[in-house]
């Protein structure tokens, strides 16, 4: 089973980018499904807002970040990653990486819409955004 874990979080102002990566550890992503999640804080709701099949090509967005962060990875280096462009305060949370076995479910809508990310395979620490001017 692997391993994820996050990277690239920080401070940006408002209309700023990031791009985060999910690292992974332990086995390779490529049976993986990858899916972007963010909670924010003082809630215990988690948002999935993009999610990747294994081989790429298909992508499901979240209707709050459609049109403005693009998942991607690439499996030959064990990684994923999350662009996001035009970053506004509400964007402002702790973005989890997850994955979760292809085999086992093969839709990545399914993946974002469940929201609770702790009930697949494997997912990271963390990393916390913030976008203030």
């Amino acid at each position: 089973q692997v391993q994820v874990m996050e990277s690239g979080g920080g401070v940006v102002q408002p209309g700023g980018s990031l791009r985060l990566s999910c690292a992974a550890s332990g086995g390779t992503l490529v049976g993986y499904n990858i899916g972007w999640f963010r909670q924010v804080a003082d809630t215990e709701r988690t948002d999935g807002i993009a999610c990747i099949i294994n081989r790429g090509g298909i992508t499901f967005y979240g209707d709050s970040v459609k049109g403005r962060f693009t998942i991607s990875r690439d499996n030959a280096k064990n990684t994923a990653y999350l662009q996001m462009n035009g970053l506004k305060p509400e964007d402002t949370a702790v973005y989890y990486c997850a994955a979760h076995r292809a085999t086992q479910m093969t839709s990545v809508q399914a993946m974002c819409v469940m929201g609770d990310f702790r009930s697949l395979s494997s997912w990271g620490q963390g990393t916390q955004v913030t976008v203030s001017s």
